[in-house]
């Protein structure tokens, strides 16, 4: 299975990093050694001092495609969860510094937690879906579809150009602005509408 996340999505996020706002999806990998489940805790690695955080709304792929249509991409997901995209944004910094690939600062182990799904039909408007991350109960990210640069669908006929997409792959759709580092001990939980589907500390 592939971990698929798209990076810059929400336009306020790209203005917070100083990055232009993208003119088509951008996206990298993550293999499944990235995955945290079931609420287990993450452990923060030794190779990073500034771990950041970045909740996003993640798409389950129901059976495989190839070439989707945008109209016809919405039959090739069914769940909806939420996962953060956790980073080492001291490491980040200094690939990019030197032009270098970045996947050591954003695809290493444990560096996705991934939540509880829900079925998309039991959420009313696709376009309308609000979720936020707290920090020790206080929220720190809020975001909503509504702002998407690129939709779900617009995201799954895009990456399957590229990739062949298989039942089980998930799509992290971008992180909303106000990422921020975390620390041990903090206690993350993430929330779609005011469901809790995932919560974990930081050890």
């Amino acid at each position: 299975m592939k971990i698929i996340c798209i990076g810059r999505n929400y336009a306020e996020h790209a203005k917070e990093m100083n990055a232009a706002v993208p003119t088509e999806p951008v996206f990298f990998l993550k293999p499944d050694t990235a995955l945290i489940k079931d609420d287990h805790p993450f452990y923060y690695p030794d190779f990073s001092k500034e771990i950041h955080h970045e909740v996003e709304l993640v798409l389950k792929i129901s059976k495989a495609g190839k070439n989707i249509a945008p109209e016809f991409a919405h039959k090739y997901y069914d769940e909806i969860g939420v996962g953060i995209d956790f980073t080492a944004r001291d490491i980040q910094v200094k690939c990019k510094e030197k032009g270098l690939p970045w996947e050591k600062a954003k695809a290493f182990d444990g560096s996705a937690p991934i939540g509880k799904f829900i079925h998309k039909n039991e959420l009313q408007d696709m376009n309308n879906i609000s979720f936020y991350l707290t920090v020790n109960g206080d929220i720190v990210q809020k975001g909503n579809t509504k702002d998407l640069l690129f939709s779900f669908d617009a995201l799954v006929a895009y990456v399957s150009k590229f990739f062949t997409l298989k039942t089980g792959d998930l799509i992290y759709t971008g992180t909303p602005e106000g990422v921020g580092p975390v620390k041990i001990g903090d206690k993350l939980e993430a929330f779609i509408g005011e469901r809790s589907l995932l919560a974990f500390e930081i050890k």
